[in-house]
């Protein structure tokens, strides 16, 4: 896309929904930090399933410790991978509370560091928590720099450093959820909904065979 073709792309994104907000429902950066950990492949709808009971119990690193990670296990047995990621939450858990007193760090190294916290949970929880101007790529995210010619590359990096060069700074802090979100109820994998998609005259897939795509 040219530039002016991203800021048109991005001004309708605003414009259908000004505040976007995490489909994952979380209390504060440590149930979020969880969460994120938990929706690797999995859906926001399973985890929100699996973790609105724990959150009633638990919220703090500590509380999770005490918890522990057979009982811990029981709540999340639901999500796939679930006997590793009780194993990481119940790690990272620990050295939450050894190393940073109990609270999430604002900083993706330290992040990363921590036991089933990659690049991409990373970035979410820095995005999420604390406000920073973050595009955490995801497969929907990836699909959606692709087929609309947004932000293409060969690699989840690549479009992650693609979508920074290309994304207006006044954009950048929401630029995760939107595309997330349009990739997730409009440009689907299988079945885009092109018909019903106000930024198929911007699509590049849509310009190259000249119809919109099956839906």
């Amino acid at each position: 896309m040219t530039p002016d073709s991203v800021e048109e792309f991005y001004r309708r994104l605003a414009k259908d929904n000004p505040n976007p907000r995490s489909e994952l429902v979380f209390k504060n950066p440590y149930t979020l930090l969880v969460s994120v950990v938990l929706s690797a492949q999995a859906t926001d709808v399973s985890v929100n399933k699996a973790t609105e009971p724990l959150f009633k119990i638990v919220d703090t690193p500590q509380q999770m410790v005490d918890l522990g990670e057979d009982h811990l296990k029981d709540y999340i047995r639901s999500i796939g991978l679930y006997n590793n990621k009780a194993k990481n939450i119940i790690a990272l858990s620990h050295i939450l509370v050894e190393k940073y007193q109990g609270q999430v760090p604002a900083d993706q190294k330290a992040l990363e560091a921590l036991p089933g916290v990659g690049r991409k949970t990373a970035l979410v929880v820095l995005n999420v928590a604390f406000n920073r101007p973050t595009i955490a790529v995801d497969t929907h995210i990836f699909r959606v720099a692709n087929r609309t010619g947004l932000a293409p590359g060969k690699d989840v990096r690549a479009v992650e450093k693609a979508l920074e060069d290309v994304t207006p700074d006044k954009y950048r802090l929401h630029a995760h959820h939107w595309l997330i979100l349009f990739g997730r109820y409009i440009c689907k994998a299988r079945k885009p909904e092109c018909l019903r998609c106000f930024e198929s005259d911007l699509c590049a897939a849509v310009k190259e065979t000249g119809i919109p795509l099956q839906s």
